[in-house]
């Protein structure tokens, strides 16, 4: 049986699950007709790291926490630009690659403010939000990623 927490309020809906992602139904709660834009970002686990091959991602969550930052990325988006819907949802569990272990997604106005959100909300989710990934190569060997490095070469 999945385990997932989750929070939705008017306008934001956040989820923390180590069931699959859905986003047909995150896109669907971001249509707005006073959105002439929905920007949708999917952060994937990629089969190869550098030169190695990954088996698998495995996430770990303070779930509670978690959802509380989720909250309060919400609001600052909201406070920054005319977002009009935000969805935050990220994986726990295992996460095999070209499966989707984050999702972000925005409604606003306009194009630009969108991006320009979406942006902020994925940044900021990966250095404040208490969830950690542990990279599982094909050799067996583990590796923790630390929040907060940059990624250069993908979502990671």
């Amino acid at each position: 049986m999945a385990e997932t927490l989750e929070r939705r309020r008017e306008g934001v809906w956040i989820r923390v699950t180590d069931a699959p992602l859905e986003v047909s139904a995150a896109d669907a709660a971001l249509r707005d007709t006073r959105a002439g834009a929905v920007c949708v970002f999917l952060g994937t686990t990629r089969a190869v790291t550098g030169d190695r091959e990954t088996a698998e991602l495995r996430y770990e969550a303070y779930g509670e926490m978690a959802l509380d930052e989720l909250e309060r990325l919400a609001g600052e988006a909201a406070a920054r630009w005319p977002v009009l819907h935000t969805v935050l949802h990220h994986r726990t569990g295992v996460v095999a690659p070209a499966e989707a272990s984050v999702l972000v997604g925005v409604s606003t106005p306009h194009r630009a403010e969108a991006f320009e959100a979406g942006r902020f909300l994925i940044d900021e989710l990966k250095i404040r939000v208490p969830i950690w990934k542990n990279e599982v190569y094909e050799d067996g060997e583990t590796e923790w990623v630390q929040p907060g490095i940059p990624d250069t070469d993908g979502e990671g």
